[in-house]
């Protein structure tokens, strides 16, 4: 038996069946004719006949006529001349006393703190994590050094100690920039 091939194959057209099954193509409807606004027209043709009516009204209006004056010469008496009054005084006397003045002023006594300052920027497990880190400090321009606490595993990088906490805020800045952090100030109490 031989192989067919139904997929590519198409069906006869049976002339019987064809002409009832077709579909017939749809007639296009014309258009209705557009209906002129007579009223709308009349009216838009009377508002521009108006128009042009009042605008040749205002081109026909004759120039004012301009009454001749006649010029009398008018004597003027010059005033008589007053003297200006004197300049006022001033109220304020600033411009001679500020330059004389001196301003004492008294600064604060800077309290020294009893107990010191540090600074913690890490603790590490191994010496050799804590060393890496001094010197990452040490490229900042800053000394530090390892401390292992007794009873503790732990390496700590302090730096310090400093008088004021001032002087630790500014190193800690510096270490920031750097991308070193975090960098913890504290009272030196870790003896």
């Amino acid at each position: 038996m031989a192989n067919r091939d139904y997929v590519r194959k198409s069906p006869t057209p049976n002339k019987k069946n064809n002409n009832r099954n077709q579909r017939k193509p749809a007639q296009k409807k014309k258009p209705a004719p557009r209906a002129i606004p007579w009223k709308a027209a009349i009216i838009a043709v009377l508002l521009l006949a108006g128009l042009i009516s009042l605008l040749s009204m205002l081109s026909n209006d004759p120039e004012p006529v301009v009454p001749a004056v006649n010029t009398v010469p008018v004597k003027v008496t010059p005033k008589p001349t007053e003297s200006l009054p004197p300049p006022p005084q001033e109220k304020w006397d600033y411009m001679e006393t500020l330059p004389k003045r001196e301003i004492e002023v008294q600064a604060k006594e800077v309290e020294i703190p009893k107990i010191p300052y540090i600074m913690q920027c890490g603790a590490y497990k191994t010496a050799s994590q804590a060393d890496q880190r001094k010197a990452n400090i040490a490229f900042q321009g800053l000394s530090s050094k390892v401390v292992k606490l007794e009873g503790s595993s732990w390496y700590r990088i302090i730096l310090g100690p400093y008088t004021f906490k001032r002087e630790a805020v500014k190193d800690q800045h510096v270490l920031q920039r750097a991308k070193i952090e975090p960098c913890i100030i504290m009272k030196d109490t870790l003896k």
